[in-house]
């Protein structure tokens, strides 16, 4: 990037101000953003197939069938990057790229983008249960939040090139540009307007004409419909919608109860230890777990079971059809057990395409068990396969749409919308009412940091706390007299609250000056009466860092209170006036809806 403090830069700063409009300008960027992110994404699937392939060709020993140590391998090389490169905590993708654009106002630090292209394909070059979309997006992400800063680019238009470096990622892999544009907007609660969808538009084009002009044709799933939808299938398709929905659950729940297991793991080092001999023996008997699984779920929809499987101990019983049922079952299983050990190990990755490995391997399953059960019903394996992993995408993401579009997208399966529709919605729903949060989400959620649809909460969500705190109050503490408290603190004080502080700097109480009123000018008791015996608790407390903008709004409404003292780590720091955070929450409405 360019130095913005070039002259020539300069130049070209003003030039721009000059010569193109914002509204122009922003489509320019739009198309830059998607570009990058497009190179982003297709730079992450050629090294990463690169790895692969220099280890299937057997340079290390994947020709001995020790290919399940191969993880722990590369989550090493991951652990040693973040510890001497990185110097920071590994953070989710998606999960920092909204905590960005809620409380960072899109600021990214550049060294996202770097960190993001070596360390996804080291973790899933060498096996780890993960998935490219996640990074490749994060990466895009970053490079547009930088983008937009060399350029002065206010807050918002920033967070809307990030949802614009999104839908070029996206666009860029699946080669689905329709389903990059509703990922971004249902994944980050950008609002559809006509504002935000050309630029989302011309991102995404120009990811997609990237990915053809790297990959050419190239697609993802190799899928020709042969079986029309029924209406007689309509029940079947229920019952997967239902089953996806219970695998949403089942899958997210396992995400935090994993990660919850290594936090005892204080070391890095051996929750690496730990996570790699977990994946290596899942991948000993479950081949299919090892890497992204893209063979996986093209294995499934050609018919091909067996391959699909690959070589596992328990070969010479897969000609039971019951069997191979089993084995698929049990990858819908561990998919999700595998994939958040190799993040809790320190593997970097995304969710979303273990999403649909799991997805398929459900669908498939639930085919078969149709089609064998002796009730003399058929239904379409393939279709299932696919149809599956919208379900799965719809209920652990919480993106219905996202789910329909993107499958029909990249099989050309529009003929299966309805059958898609079916089970998205079921499954998106059921899921919906269980859970409240995804795995993006939860954390985010908790603290209130979280951006959503709705327009209030989205308007608390972007206010900053700091932004609002007062702190030209006079401070007393508890021992100090009357006398002192009028002479310090009242004759110098242009409010008529007075916070009484501790020696460690905690409050104690507060004092109104009404409290006060009756007796302050008795200079008789200036000497005899203490702070202490005039100060009471305040109504209620603000915990910076704990409460979000949506509690602290709650609390005033609770506790009928025109100030309240925020406490920072046990410590007074200052008070918020409601006059003050309904004057900032009315101009970040305004901000917010221009």
């Amino acid at each position: 990037m360019p130095n913005p403090n070039n002259t020539l830069f300069k130049r070209m700063l003003i030039w721009r101000y000059k010569n193109i409009s914002n509204k122009t300008f922003i489509y320019i960027l739009s198309v830059m953003v998607g570009l990058l992110a497009g190179l982003a994404a297709v730079f992450l699937k050629n090294i990463t197939y690169f790895i692969e392939s220099i280890l299937e060709d057997g340079i290390i020993i994947s020709s001995n069938q020790l290919y399940f140590i191969l993880p722990i391998i590369g989550l090493t090389l991951v652990y040693l990057y973040v510890k001497y490169v990185h110097k920071e905590k590994l953070s989710h993708a998606v999960s920092s790229i909204l905590f960005s654009l809620s409380k960072n106002k899109g600021i990214i630090a550049r060294k996202q983008i770097l960190t993001q292209l070596i360390a996804a394909p080291l973790t899933v070059g060498f096996g780890g249960s993960v998935g490219l979309l996640g990074p490749a997006v994060a990466s895009g992400a970053a490079i547009s939040s930088n983008l937009g800063r060399l350029f002065h680019i206010n807050a918002k238009t920033r967070s809307l090139l990030i949802a614009c470096a999104s839908a070029g990622a996206i666009a860029s892999i699946f080669q689905s540009p329709i389903a990059a544009i509703i990922f971004a907007v249902e994944v980050f609660s950008l609002d559809l307007t006509m504002i935000s969808m050309l630029p989302l538009l011309l991102a995404s084009i120009s990811g997609v004409l990237t990915s053809y002009f790297f990959l050419g044709n190239e697609v993802l799933f190799s899928f020709t419909i042969t079986d029309r939808f029924t209406v007689y299938d309509t029940l079947f398709y229920l019952f997967l919608g239902v089953g996806t929905a219970v695998a949403s659950i089942y899958f997210t729940k396992m995400y935090f109860r994993i990660m919850t297991l290594f936090k005892p793991l204080k070391s890095p080092k051996y929750r690496l230890l730990v996570g790699g001999l977990a994946i290596g023996g899942m991948l000993y008997f479950i081949p299919p777990l090892y890497g992204e699984g893209f063979g996986f779920i093209n294995d499934l929809l050609a018919g091909n079971h067996l391959k699909a499987l690959g070589a596992t101990p328990f070969d010479a019983y897969t000609h039971n059809i019951w069997v191979v049922i089993a084995l698929l079952f049990g990858i819908t299983i561990f998919k999700a057990v595998a994939m958040t050990t190799t993040f809790a190990a320190g593997g970097a990755g995304g969710i979303f395409i273990p999403t649909m490995v799991m997805g398929s391997a459900l669908g498939n399953v639930v085919a078969k068990v149709i089609n064998h059960s002796g009730l003399g019903f058929s239904v379409s394996e393939s279709n299932f396969t696919l149809i599956g992993m919208a379900g799965l995408i719809s209920g652990v993401l919480h993106a219905p749409l996202t789910a329909i579009f993107l499958i029909a997208e990249i099989t050309g399966g529009y003929e299966l919308f309805v059958p898609l529709m079916i089970t998205a919605s079921i499954s998106y729903l059921i899921t919906k009412n269980t859970l409240d949060y995804t795995i993006y989400t939860r954390e985010l959620s908790e603290r209130g940091d979280l951006l959503t649809h709705d327009k209030d909460q989205a308007v608390l969500t972007l206010m900053d706390l700091d932004d609002i705190i007062e702190t030209n109050f006079k401070p007393v503490h508890p021992q100090m007299t009357l006398g002192d408290m009028v002479h310090t603190a009242v004759s110098r004080s242009t409010r008529n609250i007075f916070p009484v502080v501790d020696d460690k700097g905690g409050l104690v109480g507060i004092i109104l000056l009404d409290d006060i009123r009756e007796i302050m000018f008795d200079t008789t008791r200036y000497d005899t009466t203490l702070v202490a015996a005039f100060m009471h608790n305040a109504p209620e407390h603000i915990f910076h860092g704990e409460d979000g903008m949506k509690k602290v709004m709650q609390k005033f409404q609770d506790s009928g209170a025109w100030n309240l003292p925020v406490i920072k780590n046990g410590k007074y720091m200052g008070f918020v006036s409601k006059s003050k955070l309904l004057t900032a929450y009315r101009r970040e409405l305004i901000n917010f809806t221009k």
